[in-house]
């Protein structure tokens, strides 16, 4: 059922440009299948969905893409995956081992879910709101040095 419904999702924002996780829950829904929100949410996250701009202005939700999928080269991944870091960020800050990351409104989800793909050693999770990001390290030195990577990435 989760395969259909992953499947049925790419499908669904491939077509069409959906906003919203209440958007995709109810396109999936049309389609028959039962949905939550927290459903939609775990989906999105598990799918590594992201949102992109989508040309008028708004956001809308995005795979990987084909290209990547089909080209399997980590150096335009990670290009991609700090795409979505310079887009989203707004701000960051250092709380003993948590790293703070303020976003754009709307972008949390998206630069968390980039933060666990790039699979830094220093980052045990990321925890996404609507514009603030919680990334807990092990050690105060990895949340500094895991800032320092982030800035190095920003900058280039």
């Amino acid at each position: 059922m989760k395969k259909s419904r992953h499947q049925k999702i790419v499908e669904i924002i491939t077509e069409q440009d959906v906003e919203t996780q209440e958007e995709l829950a109810d396109c999936l829904r049309e389609a028959g299948f039962h949905v939550t929100q927290a459903t939609v949410s775990r989906d999105i996250r598990e799918l590594k969905l992201s949102k992109v701009p989508d040309g008028h202005g708004r956001q809308k939700y995005a795979t990987a893409g084909k290209d990547i999928i089909a080209d399997r080269d980590k150096g335009l991944v990670e290009r991609r995956y700090i795409h979505v870091l310079r887009e989203g960020f707004a701000s960051m800050d250092r709380a003993q081992n948590l790293v703070v990351i303020k976003t754009v409104s709307g972008m949390a989800m998206a630069v968390a879910a980039a933060l666990d793909a790039m699979e830094f050693d220093e980052v045990l999770g990321c925890i996404a709101g609507d514009d603030t990001i919680m990334v807990a390290s092990r050690t105060e030195e990895e949340a500094g040095a895991l800032i320092h990577k982030i800035q190095g990435m920003l900058d280039r």
